[in-house]
């Protein structure tokens, strides 16, 4: 793929950066707490809205992260932020790991964690941007797959240790000590751009064709938000992140509501986390397979394919019987590994494509700002739904809106890519 072995060097450890930093994001962002949730129910007797009341204010907190950590980028570069970011990340961790019964500290420490995984994909994003033009469906597609790739090593081990072998909330104190390794490596092995290191995006020896007439005059956010194909980016892909949210996180409800005395010690335990494992191996290259789709038929097309497939996600539990039913769980399994891994790999693409390598995170910071408002109370709509004993209409709600960004993403249709001289969508392999 790469030609020049200078610039394959720093992209194999760019790549493989990018996946343990998508890896966390979706872990620690909401994956998690189906391993919590249960943990500290059964521990110590809290609800479920109590154990995720911090999460939800964090989510509303990242709102403003969004944006402030983006500005943040453009204004000192990536690593001077990033890297600080995981260590603060690194310190809630170990915050929950030592709070025990001490709700407060729980409290801080979660709304620690949940807030500063925003840098985490923010950083990832907008490393491919720089680095990748002709490759970043590909390479995204590789980095992405840390998603799937906690749903399956990362929640099973997180529940191995945690249950089985019984460290408890000392699980947290391993994730910090990972965290750690990841921001020294980040500090020592990443640069910000390929031009720091004398290189040029994909490892060519020119700069960007499509970057020749570019006047380096900045996108304002009024001209941002009076664009149609700002808004068509913010609700199509802002559905799609909300219903991650809502999935992701009520999960392990949802299947211990559906749960028989049978089903020991529950069903996500027994049945569901084993082909969540299985479907997730699945979805890991699906992840690659969007990525490719993006660079041979462009991002558009990328995206209407991964809007069909959060359906694979959001039905089976719609019509989960009580008790589960296999067929319905590979089929669920195998569509959360593909939206988990998807998202992350389309949205820098679908942004990348509609604003180009210059402009991306000028673009992507508010475009995101406003898709995590919602984004923000996905927990409080599941919560809401779980609490009047109605769980089942949320996933039919769910439906209604990814009929909705289906229509949205159809409409962006016309819209060329801001990169397309640097692009081969003829020869793509």
């Amino acid at each position: 793929m790469f030609n020049d072995r200078k610039f394959a060097r720093h992209a194999i450890l760019l790549t493989f950066l990018g996946l343990f930093l998508l890896f966390f994001y979706v872990g620690l962002q909401n994956d998690h707490l189906n391993i919590l949730t249960p943990f500290l129910q059964a521990t110590y007797g809290w609800n479920d809205l109590a154990i995720t009341n911090p999460v939800t204010a964090a989510a509303i907190v990242a709102i403003a992260l969004y944006l402030v950590t983006g500005a943040a980028y453009v204004k000192y570069g990536v690593k001077r932020v990033l890297v600080p970011s995981i260590l603060v990340l690194a310190l809630g961790c170990l915050g929950i790991a030592i709070a025990g019964e001490n709700y407060a500290i729980y409290a801080v420490s979660v709304f620690i964690v949940r807030a500063l995984v925003v840098p985490l994909l923010l950083g990832a994003f907008l490393l491919c941007a720089n680095w990748f033009i002709k490759y970043r469906g590909r390479v995204l597609g590789v980095v992405t797959a840390g998603g799937p790739l906690f749903s399956v090593i990362g929640i099973a081990t997180m529940n191995w240790l945690a249950n089985d072998v019984g460290l408890g909330l000392n699980v947290y104190a391993a994730i910090a000590a990972i965290l750690l390794v990841l921001a020294i490596v980040t500090a020592l092995g990443i640069k910000d751009t390929p031009e720091e290191s004398g290189l040029n995006p994909d490892g060519l020896d020119h700069r960007p064709l499509s970057e020749e007439h570019e006047t380096g005059e900045p996108i304002t956010v009024r001209q941002l938000l009076s664009e149609t194909r700002a808004w068509q980016l913010i609700v199509s892909y802002g559905i799609m992140q909300f219903v991650i949210v809502a999935m992701m996180a009520y999960m392990a409800v949802r299947y211990i509501g559906l749960s028989t005395p049978e089903n020991v010690p529950n069903l996500f335990v027994s049945d569901a986390l084993v082909w969540l494992s299985v479907g997730a191996a699945s979805g890991i290259p699906m992840s690659y397979v969007i990525g490719w789709i993006d660079d041979k038929m462009g991002s558009i097309k990328a995206s209407l394919v991964l809007n069909v497939l959060f359906f694979f996600a959001v039905v089976p539990l719609a019509v989960m019987p009580v008790g589960g039913n296999i067929v319905l769980m590979v089929i669920w399994a195998f569509g959360v590994a593909c939206m988990t891994g998807g998202v992350p790999t389309m949205h820098p693409c679908i942004t990348s494509y509609v604003y180009g390598r210059k402009h991306f995170m000028e673009a992507n910071k508010w475009i995101m700002t406003i898709q995590a408002i919602p984004m923000a109370f996905a927990l409080a709509f599941m919560g809401a739904f779980n609490q009047a004993g109605q769980l089942t209409y949320a996933y039919y709600a769910l439906m209604g809106l990814l009929v909705v960004s289906f229509v949205t993403i159809l409409t962006m249709r016309d819209i060329p890519d801001a990169n397309a001289a640097d692009r081969d969508y003829a020869s793509a392999t």
